[in-house]
């Protein structure tokens, strides 16, 4: 009798297991996986501990990412990380749902430029700056975007490709330099950067790419992403972020695909990566610029990031819907000027 009952219970346990193990929930995360470790550290782990769930992931670029969702028809995944200029396309082709805020009690504590930057369909959990760095022991002070057309720094300048976040940038400031808006003229804008051309090594691709042109001396200045400051300034000490009064917004968005097989849980994913508590560990430990207002950093901390209420709300926004529409066109121009 006493075996019987021991076997009955063995089985019933197993069964109430099994029965566990198919209730825990899956939330799908599609994201590029940079910072991996810490990310498993500071946010993976501790959210499934939270919620009791799995956390699985689709690695990859904006583009491959985007595109997989578009072919799954907005279905695939429950939370997508993407910068703007890609949540925008995903927003228009319909392949995103908008969030509620009040599942996401954390935006009230954001800077207002990463409450609502594209209208309801997704906060901005860090915010960066596209602007200028330089090697200051070799090049003199660069004080304004046309600065990077100096003689001075002939054969000596990397700009971003133009399929990458900055690149398209580059047109927009050589629209600026000749007083004329490239989304309507792109004429004169590229007429700049066919003078800026002598100037330009190279065009790279990652921002390892750019850090091993400033290593090697082959480059002395670049227009970049603030995201390989850090890394920039580790390789070569001199290297310098200047101080332009209009540096250029890239917001990272996190989005809730419409096809989401776990729109409660995204939310819930969404509100835990934007408490102040976890966006201050992440700053800290060089993940992420914070997106809440609540983040104190020592300047030693803050140097990397954008960072604080001055310097965001600075920051120059670009329309992407418009940068989206034209980038074809100004993709074929530039691989005219510098190769394909």
């Amino acid at each position: 009798m006493n075996i019987f009952r021991t076997a009955v219970l063995a089985a019933a346990s197993t069964l109430a297991l099994s029965v566990a193990s198919a209730e825990a929930k899956t939330l799908t995360i599609s994201w590029w996986g940079f910072n991996g470790e810490k990310l498993d550290q500071f946010i993976v782990k501790p959210f499934q501990e939270k919620c009791g769930c799995e956390l699985v992931f689709e690695t990859g670029n904006n583009a491959d990412r985007l595109n997989k969702i578009k072919q799954r028809g907005g279905a695939g995944v429950d939370v997508a990380y993407f910068t703007d200029s890609y949540s925008q396309i995903g927003i228009e082709e319909g392949l995103f749902q908008k969030v509620d805020p009040a599942k996401i009690p954390n935006l009230a504590g954001l800077y207002d430029l990463a409450k609502d930057p594209q209208g309801g369909y997704g906060p901005a959990y860090t915010i960066g700056r596209v602007g200028i760095m330089y090697d200051e022991a070799k090049v003199k002070p660069i004080t304004a975007w046309a600065d990077l057309w100096r003689e001075d720094l002939k054969a000596s300048l990397s700009l971003p490709g133009i399929t990458t976040t900055a690149g398209p940038m580059v047109v927009l400031l050589a629209g600026d330099k000749a007083g004329t808006d490239a989304f309507t003229n792109a004429d004169p804008a590229f007429a700049e950067i066919e003078k800026i051309k002598p100037n330009v090594v190279k065009n790279y691709n990652t921002g390892s790419e750019l850090v091993n042109l400033f290593s090697t001396g082959e480059v002395t200045a670049s227009l970049a992403q603030d995201f390989v400051l850090g890394q920039l300034k580790k390789a070569v000490p001199t290297i310098k972020w200047a101080d332009l009064p209009d540096a250029i917004a890239t917001l990272n968005t996190v989005n809730i695909p419409k096809g989401a097989a776990e729109p409660e849980l995204a939310h819930e994913f969404i509100n835990f990566i934007l408490d102040p508590k976890l966006q201050q560990t992440l700053a800290e430990n060089g993940v992420d610029a914070p997106v809440a207002t609540a983040v104190t950093l020592t300047p030693e901390q803050a140097v990397q990031w954008t960072y604080g209420a001055d310097m965001i709300k600075n920051l120059k926004r670009i329309d992407y819907s418009k940068l989206n529409a034209a980038k074809g066109g100004w993709i074929e121009r530039w691989n005219e000027i510098f190769g394909g």
